[in-house]
């Protein structure tokens, strides 16, 4: 190899490895602040693309403007969504100030995506009630108990059996939006179908913990601080995965919960068999959970916390929607 190949083939090894060493930097510190696995892979994937964006020059050679020609490349040539250039924002960010320690200061030239005011999609009782009867199985238990408690998809995959309190009829939410905990209402009509699940998630913890599995993932503090709390019943999913996977985090074998993906997919079946024209995700009977609450009385200061909402500028969102279109306004057409 000639000598200038090999300073070329140098300078790019030593800044791939520099770029390794950077994501593994990155991937200890998000798991040192225990934030999922989910937000692990976003921010490492947001520093990768920015890296690359910059022609694999390392971020700590880089400064603010660096950071607002990358995000406004996002929102002006590809198009981006807001929530995905905040996103990208956010990553950058912690990279800057606890890996780098190199606080962002401003982003005075910054081209903020426009984030789009729209009211969330909610279904009438009557279509809630039409589509849960036309699921089956777990695909019903879960999406009844989103709409009976007012969960988000992920929160209800990650409910652990010690989090369903069947005595108080209450569920307690762990590590939700913006890493708090919460309690949220049990509905009288699902106990019966959970005490049969929680029944089934102790036959099949105790098959795998015959075959020398068993354990499952706990947060890293209590990891530590129970070794042996990985392996009793009351930690395992409420809704576990048919197979084992190794988890990439900590290296154990486990069941973890069951893939949103299929959920989705048979619950846009049965909204198509009842032939309803809205566009209805899990998070919709979210959205119907709230609204339904509100039209039935209940003090919005109530929905805001078993929501779990910050802030309760967002539970008045479900305020618009139950004015009907034009403030509640009745039309003068309809005088007549």
């Amino acid at each position: 190899m000639r000598c200038k190949d090999c300073v070329i083939f140098c300078s790019y090894e030593e800044k791939t490895m520099k770029k390794k060493k950077l994501i593994q930097q990155l991937k200890e510190e998000i798991r040192r602040r225990n934030y999922s696995y989910s937000t692990e892979r976003s921010y490492s994937s947001w520093v990768i693309r920015y890296v690359r964006f910059h022609k694999m020059i390392h971020p700590s050679e880089l400064s603010e403007k660096h950071v607002t020609s990358f995000l406004n490349h996002l929102a002006n040539d590809l198009n981006v969504a807001a929530s995905t250039q905040n996103q990208a924002l956010s990553a950058l960010v912690f990279l800057y100030e606890y890996i780098l320690k190199k606080p962002v200061q401003s982003l005075e030239d910054l081209k903020r995506a426009k984030k789009p005011k729209h009211l969330p999609v909610v279904l009438t009782e009557k279509e809630v009630e039409s589509i849960i009867q036309n699921l089956g199985g777990l695909n019903k238990l879960m999406i009844s108990l989103i709409y009976g408690s007012g969960l988000r998809i992920s929160e209800a995959l990650r409910l652990r059996v010690l989090d369903i309190d069947f005595d108080y009829k209450q569920i307690t939410v762990r590590d939700g939006k913006g890493l708090k905990d919460r309690v949220t209402i049990l509905p009288e009509t699902l106990i019966s179908d959970l005490r049969v699940q929680v029944k089934k998630v102790a036959r099949l913890h105790e098959q795998d913990l015959m075959k020398g599995y068993g354990k499952t993932v706990l947060p890293n503090a209590l990891a530590k601080k129970y070794p042996k709390a990985a392996a009793l019943l009351k930690w395992q999913y409420v809704f576990p995965s048919k197979q084992r996977n190794k988890d990439p985090r900590s290296g154990i074998v486990h069941r973890y919960h069951i893939s949103p993906r299929y959920i989705r997919k048979e619950l846009q079946k049965a909204v198509a068999t009842c032939n309803i024209q809205k566009h209805a995700t899990p998070h919709t009977f979210r959205h119907s959970f709230a609204t339904h609450l509100l039209q039935n009385g209940y003090d919005i200061r109530t929905v805001q916390d078993l929501l779990g909402h910050k802030s309760l500028k967002t539970t008045s969102v479900y305020l618009h929607v139950l004015n009907r279109g034009g403030h509640g306004v009745k039309s003068p057409l309809d005088q007549f």
